[in-house]
């Protein structure tokens, strides 16, 4: 049995959430998948996975080999990287994540620039508007927004994003233009639920119009949607200023409340704190950073 080989099989179970959805991921058959966790149960003597109608669940031996595993393939991928020369040449494998909406509009073209001049580096960009761990996910660089909390990482800022509400003039012209904080509850809202922590309750602590909310007249879960929502007219939406540049320029969305605003959040490229950097994330920085940061000072209120 390839212990490696086999903990990498039970991380992608997990991650894919079944054992059907990692055999595809991984391209394998679902007898082999089952096969080598089977054997991997057999060899440890204890029950790591269990099938339920909604795909898998971990015992609680499953849960700390998890951990170990992802822990040991952590340290196998960082020696490989290291004899691979990936500490004096700019090479190899390099994962960036983003939130979706600013990684497809401003960081997406920045790096197919800079993957564009290494040939030797393979690109992987995860977008996701969610905290992804970077130990856990091998993440190398991450994009992120608002104030960090992990003391662990190394943070370079790029740029600011103003927090924003806004509403349609459609919908401003049939009920009104707030003027105060205090009216927005006598109108109906778009929430979402993008990121971990909700939108409403991050920006509460240091704006007295963050802190009253519309009638919540509709819930989507993509920032897309709501965008969709307000310029549609169904109510006041509150988002951060890149998400509806373009609306906001064309005056499809009105800002409301300026004198309210919150101050702006910072955006940051984020990487873990190492001893030895590798050439390819100090390569990736030092391409990134000026490029990001001429992208953002073109935005309302985004400079560094």
């Amino acid at each position: 049995m390839d212990r490696f080989d086999t903990m990498s099989v039970l991380l992608a179970i997990v991650e894919a959430g079944s054992l059907s959805a990692a055999a595809r991921q991984l391209r394998a058959p679902l007898s082999t998948v089952s096969r080598k966790i089977a054997e991997l149960e057999q060899h440890l003597g204890t029950r790591l996975v269990i099938r339920t109608s909604r795909g898998i669940a971990l015992t609680d031996a499953g849960r700390a080999f998890v951990a170990a595993s992802r822990r040991i393939l952590g340290q196998l991928e960082e020696a490989e990287r290291e004899a691979a020369g990936e500490y004096s040449a700019v090479r190899g494998a390099l994962h960036v994540t983003a939130p979706i909406a600013f990684g497809q509009r401003h960081l997406l073209p920045v790096v197919l620039g800079f993957l564009a001049e290494q040939p030797e580096i393979n690109l992987r960009v995860t977008l996701a508007d969610r905290q992804i761990s970077l130990a856990e996910e091998h993440v190398d660089v991450a994009l992120r927004i608002g104030h960090l909390a992990d003391s662990a990482l190394i943070a370079t800022r790029v740029g600011t994003v103003r927090r924003v509400i806004c509403a349609s003039p459609d919908y401003l012209s049939r009920r009104g233009v707030p003027r105060r904080p205090e009216d927005l509850v006598q109108h109906d809202g778009i929430s979402f639920q993008g990121f971990a922590v909700a939108p409403e309750s991050r920006y509460r602590r240091d704006s007295a119009a963050f802190a009253v909310d519309p009638r919540p007249r509709l819930a989507v879960n993509t920032t897309e949607a709501a965008i969709q929502a307000a310029l549609a007219g169904f109510g006041i939406v509150r988002l951060l200023s890149y998400q509806v540049e373009k609306e906001l320029r064309s005056g499809q969305l009105q800002i409301l409340l300026p004198d309210f605003a919150p101050e702006p959040l910072p955006v940051s490229l984020v990487y873990p704190e190492a001893e030895l950097l590798p050439l390819k994330v100090r390569c990736f920085l030092d391409w990134t950073v000026p490029r990001l940061r001429e992208r953002m000072a073109g935005l309302h209120g985004g400079g560094p």
